[in-house]
């Protein structure tokens, strides 16, 4: 089944997630691997692609894992967690109607 993480940075986040991007990054890359990955990505501070300094204030990933129980593990196991950029993670059952 596909869930949605959906995350909330803490304030002034930027420097805390470029210091754990690449080891974010490679957890995704390996669901992109194994099929498993609908989309991911963070949410702009601004109405822009590229923030700048103002960074992010959380991100968004659909991915399929067997149960609740498991997407939560692995949001948990994330780097940003780790490293302090997430103030709060929330999993939920995630269906895709379109496209």
């Amino acid at each position: 089944m596909l869930y949605a993480i959906m995350s909330q940075d803490v304030d002034d986040s930027l420097a805390k997630r470029q210091s754990a991007r690449p080891e974010h990054l490679a957890r995704l890359e390996r669901l992109r691997d194994e099929a498993r990955l609908v989309l991911a990505g963070p949410l702009p501070a601004t109405d822009s692609s590229d923030p700048g300094e103002a960074g992010f204030t959380g991100s968004l990933v659909v991915a399929e894992f067997d149960s609740l129980e498991a997407a939560k593990a692995w949001a948990d196991a994330d780097p940003y967690v780790a490293a302090g950029v997430y103030a709060d993670v929330v999993v939920k059952p995630f269906k895709h109607v379109l496209p």
